[in-house]
């Protein structure tokens, strides 16, 4: 980057449509002063803030996942649980977290596919029957101790 060029703020883009972890992500955000746009196919109630910003895609199949994922660059923060999406993202230079606070990153986003292409065949087949384990006090600790190093570090990279 050029001293000319002035970094991009930082902005955090949530897949809404399942994610168990809104609430948290507005406090980080209001911390920090961080713009937050909540995407999803159907609208949903969020905090009268003018921080956040309620983008309602076509119910078309991935429209949300495109609308982040065109929007994707360094300096972003995705919340999203869907690895093809986080793929995406993490190609785009944006960062990357799961709702329990596991960072998706370049070099282990290729075993994510892998893992949920595998469980993906293996619950077509019958052989798996169960989701995931249920959302806990731990993973949503987790998850604000990451975001919120996530944002510590690119502010001190020159984002915000």
């Amino acid at each position: 980057m050029s001293t000319l060029e002035t970094p991009s703020p930082i902005v955090v883009y949530i897949d809404a449509d399942a994610c168990p972890v809104k609430d948290e992500t507005y406090r980080v955000a209001a911390r920090y002063g961080l713009h937050v746009y909540v995407v999803a196919n159907s609208v949903m109630a969020l905090p009268r803030e003018p921080w956040i910003e309620r983008v309602v895609v076509s119910d078309g199949f991935d429209a949300a996942d495109d609308w982040i994922a065109e929007r994707s660059r360094p300096g972003a923060i995705v919340i999203t649980a869907d690895v093809p999406l986080a793929a995406r993202c993490v190609k785009a230079g944006a960062e990357v977290l799961g709702p329990n606070g596991k960072p998706f990153s370049e070099n282990g986003i290729g075993l994510a596919l892998a893992t949920r292409n595998l469980m993906q065949d293996l619950r077509e087949a019958g052989a798996v029957t169960g989701g995931p384990k249920p959302f806990s006090a731990r993973d949503r600790s987790a998850y604000l101790g990451a975001l919120d190093r996530i944002v510590v570090r690119l502010k001190r990279a020159g984002f915000g």
